[in-house]
C-alpha cells in the first residue's frame, strides 16, 4: 500500500495557514512555513513550477494552486504523488461544488464545514470519498446549526461511493458516444511521420436501482486469447483509462468491461490506438511569389472518405505572413476570411461531401 498523508494544509497566497488538518501526528503546522520559504527560494526556476517539493527534515510536500488558495499535503511515507495531487483537485471540485467558488474568503466564511468535508474525504492520510453529489446528501452547507443527525447515504457506506441508491426513472435509457480525435504529422514531402487516435467512450445513463451494466469490445487481446481471427476485426488499445466504477479485475480477466454506472454523464474510459491512419481531409498548398510583396497560396482540400458520409463544421488554417493585408479570397466551397489576430486564412465548410475536391485561392 502507498504511503500516508500526514497533514492537509490550505494556505493564503502570502503562505498563512487558513485550515489544516493533522491526520497521523507526525507534522506540525510549521512544515507549512518551511514549504512556503522553500517555493520562494525557488521562485523563477524551472523547478518552483514542480508540484513535489521535497524538505531534508525527510518531509515530502504536493501542492496545486487554485486562485489565491494553495492546497498542500506534508508526508513523511512514500506517497504515491499522481494519486495525492488527483486528490487535491478532487478537493477543489468538492468546495467548488459547495461554494461555488473556491477562495480565500469561501473558506473563511465555510470554517465548520471545510473541518467535516475533510474529515470525510480524508482518513488517516489515505483518500476516502470525493463524490460531491455523494457528500451534498449528510453534509449541508448549514451544517453547523443543530439538527436531527443524519444517517450518511448508503454510498458512503458500500463499495458503489459514486451511485446514491433509491434512483427511479420512468424510462430506462442509456446513451453511449464514441468521441475520437485523429492527430497526424506530416512532413513537408507528404509523409506521414506519425499518426494516432486519441478517443473517449462518453455515457449518459438514466436507469433505475443499482444496475449491472457490462460493454465487450473487439480488444485484439482478448481475440487472440480465444484463439479468433484478428484479420482487419481487432484493435489494440493503448494507454487505457477507466472510470472507478469499472471492474478492473474483471477487465483484466476476460476483457469485459463491468460497471455499475453513476448517475448522467460520465467518460467511461479513455484510450489511444497508435495505427497508421488515412487523413480524413488531405489539404495541399502550393505558393507562388508574383513580386517582393505579393504571393498566391492554392488550397487544394480532398476528402477520403466514403461519398455516403459527410463531414460537417470543417475548418480549415492556412498560416499567412504576419504584414498580409486585404487579400483576395476565392473558394469553390464554403467560405473564407483572413483573420489578422491568428495570422491565418480560416476556410469553413459546412457540409463537405465524401470523395470531393475543393479549391480555394488567397491573393
Amino acid at each position: 500500500m502507498a504511503g500516508a498523508v500526514s497533514a492537509l494544509f490550505l494556505l493564503d497566497i502570502k503562505g498563512r495557514v487558513l485550515v489544516w488538518r493533522d491526520f497521523r501526528g507526525d507534522v506540525t503546522a510549521v512544515q507549512a512555513e518551511r514549504f512556503f520559504t522553500k517555493l520562494l527560494d525557488k521562485e523563477g526556476d524551472a523547478e518552483a513550477y514542480s508540484p513535489v517539493v521535497y524538505d531534508d527534515a525527510g518531509v515530502t510536500y504536493m501542492f496545486i494552486q487554485h486562485n489565491n488558495v494553495f492546497l498542500l499535503t506534508a508526508s513523511r511515507q512514500n506517497c504515491n504523488a499522481a494519486s495525492i495531487l488527483l486528490f487535491l483537485h478532487r478537493v477543489v471540485d468538492v468546495f467548488k461544488h459547495y461554494f461555488e467558488e473556491l477562495e480565500e474568503e469561501s473558506l473563511r466564511d465555510n470554517f465548520v464545514v471545510v473541518y467535516e468535508l475533510l474529515d470525510e474525504m480524508m482518513d488517516f492520510g489515505y483518500p476516502q470519498y470525493t463524490e460531491a453529489k455523494i457528500l451534498s446528501e449528510f453534509i449541508k452547507t448549514d451544517a453547523y446549526k443543530m439538527e436531527v443527525s443524519q444517517r450518511p447515504p448508503m454510498a458512503v457506506t458500500n463499495a458503489v461511493s459514486w451511485r446514491s441508491e433509491g434512483i427511479r426513472y420512468k424510462k430506462n435509457e442509456v446513451f453511449l458516444d464514441v468521441v475520437e480525435s485523429v492527430n497526424i504529422l506530416v512532413n513537408s514531402n507528404g509523409q506521414i511521420v506519425r499518426s494516432d487516435v486519441v478517443g473517449a467512450l462518453k455515457m449518459r445513463t438514466y436507469l433505475s436501482g443499482m444496475p449491472e451494466c457490462k460493454l465487450g469490445l473487439n480488444d485484439k487481446v482478448l481475440l487472440e486469447a480465444q484463439g479468433r481471427a484478428t484479420k482487419g476485426k481487432a484493435i489494440d488499445l493503448d494507454d487505457i483509462k477507466f472510470h472507478q466504477c469499472v471492474r478492473l479485475a474483471r477487465f483484466e480477466n476476460d476483457r469485459t468491461i463491468s460497471f455499475i454506472p453513476p448517475d448522467g454523464s460520465f467518460d467511461l474510459m479513455t484510450y489511444r490506438l497508435n495505427t497508421q491512419v488515412k487523413p480524413l481531409i488531405w489539404v495541399e498548398a502550393q505558393v507562388e511569389k508574383h513580386s517582393r510583396s505579393r504571393i498566391e497560396l492554392m488550397i487544394k482540400a480532398r476528402s477520403q472518405f466514403k461519398e455516403r458520409s459527410t463531414a460537417t463544421n470543417v475548418e480549415i488554417e492556412v498560416p499567412v505572413p504576419s504584414d498580409a493585408t486585404n487579400p483576395n479570397i476565392r473558394t469553390s466551397m464554403g467560405s473564407a476570411a483572413y483573420a489578422p489576430e491568428r495570422d491565418a486564412m480560416v476556410w469553413k465548410v459546412k457540409s463537405f461531401p465524401g470523395g470531393k475536391v475543393s479549391m480555394a485561392d488567397f491573393k
